[in-house]
């Protein structure tokens, strides 16, 4: 078992919830969102993020406008709804949960110290 298809699996449970936080500051379009995550190490492509994008919006999470560029064809722009307000606030208590559990099981006595 290779550690790096573990690293993987882990940021794509994630991802989802990145995405949401990128966008809940406000609209972006989905290049700057894709340079955001490459920067923070989540390693996404093009091809996971628009798929992505799409079910999110079809769920009712997201909603875009087109923007004139110019540099080119117009911009979809995204911002989140307020379904999609309310489920990061969940997400947001989840992963607050899952943090704490995770630091109570690593923190026990007699479990190898955190790097």
């Amino acid at each position: 078992m290779k550690v790096e298809n573990t690293q993987v699996q882990m940021r794509k449970g994630i991802l989802e919830f990145c995405i949401l936080e990128i966008i809940a500051r406000g609209e972006v379009y989905a290049s700057d969102m894709l340079e955001e995550l490459t920067a923070a190490r989540m390693l996404v492509v093009e091809g996971t993020l628009y798929p992505l994008l799409t079910r999110l919006k079809n769920a009712g999470l997201l909603d875009y406008t087109w923007k004139e560029s110019m540099s080119g064809p117009p911009r979809k722009y995204y911002t989140l709804t307020e379904v999609g307000q309310d489920f990061l606030h969940q997400l947001r208590l989840t992963w607050e949960e899952v943090q704490e559990s995770v630091r109570i099981i690593s923190q026990k006595p007699g479990s190898t110290p955190a790097l």
